[in-house]
């Protein structure tokens, strides 16, 4: 069973960013990546975390940074806290199971997202226009329906509140040609292979979004990989296109908030205890039957 739930760390390390999941350290050259329990939903931070979380969200990146290390390199060097610093040694048992030592890339300031099926904001961008982000659909497709093929989907990485999405052609003239075919090229290849390996295991990945950085002019794979946090995971026994297929993310905790009366604006409320242990489960459940190891 998880441990403690850790929703804030203070190591005596130089700090190198702070999201809404990930304490980052500055390790030199390298980077410490500590993945809390915070738990976020339409972009707030809720005031308690999901025992657990971190470390299905650092197991399974680490599953599948091994597992797509041969379509493309990545930033991971290891996931032995034995590797601290000395001065964070006291701290090693606390981040075993929820941290990764990587390398140290510049990042590139796009989410790269790949879809295999029509769902969130390329559902709403369908029904407004029949198409996804320049991507024309083709007519009549429901909700939650198997796209003919997967499309690429960038966004640019918003500081706060929600990423823009943008057309491929868009990024091209941000980045450059190259750079954005790239990109583009690598994400639906991960996707490919993600997904197959996912479906044979009773998971639909319908849609997954990724980050790259460039490591002395290599393009690399940076942050996290094939989350519930950066994924939409479906059970297969339970898809059926028309509607919103249950999730193995924190949709659990969205529904509730739905519910609750909160106008979406912080503060947050604080989640009951069968929310925390509902979206627990399914957190647990995704890392269970990807990679057939139980949380321990």
């Amino acid at each position: 069973m998880p441990g403690p739930v850790l929703t804030q760390t203070d190591l005596p390390l130089p700090r190198f960013g702070v999201g809404k999941v990930r304490d980052t350290y500055d390790l030199g050259d390298r980077l410490l990546m500590v993945t809390t329990d915070r738990v976020s939903a339409y972009d707030c931070v809720m005031p308690n975390g999901i025992p657990g979380k971190g470390e299905v969200l650092t197991r399974l990146s680490a599953f599948w940074f091994g597992r797509t290390a041969e379509i493309i390199p990545n930033h991971l060097l290891s996931t032995d806290m034995g590797e601290l610093p000395p001065e964070a040694q006291p701290w090693r048992e606390q981040l075993a199971g929820r941290s990764m030592i990587v390398r140290k890339a510049k990042r590139i300031d796009f989410e790269c997202v790949a879809r295999g099926y029509l769902a969130g904001s390329a559902w709403s961008e369908y029904r407004a226009s029949g198409m996804v982000c320049g991507v024309r659909l083709p007519a009549g497709l429901r909700q939650a329906d198997e796209l003919p093929e997967p499309i690429f989907t960038p966004a640019i990485k918003a500081e706060s509140g929600h990423d823009e999405n943008i057309s491929l052609e868009e990024m091209k003239n941000r980045v450059g040609e190259d750079l954005g075919q790239a990109l583009a090229d690598a994400t639906l290849a991960i996707y490919a292979a993600a997904a197959s390996y996912a479906l044979d295991r009773g998971i639909i990945i319908a849609d997954t979004k990724m980050e790259f950085g460039l490591l002395d002019g290599q393009l690399i794979l940076i942050d996290e990989l094939l989350t519930p946090d950066s994924s939409r995971f479906w059970a297969v026994g339970e898809y059926a296109p028309g509607g919103s297929p249950p999730s193995f993310d924190k949709q659990y905790l969205r529904d509730w908030l739905d519910s609750s009366g909160w106008n979406h604006q912080p503060p947050a409320p604080t989640l009951p205890d069968d929310v925390v242990a509902g979206t627990a489960a399914r957190y647990r459940e995704a890392l269970e039957w990807l990679t057939d190891e139980p949380m321990r």
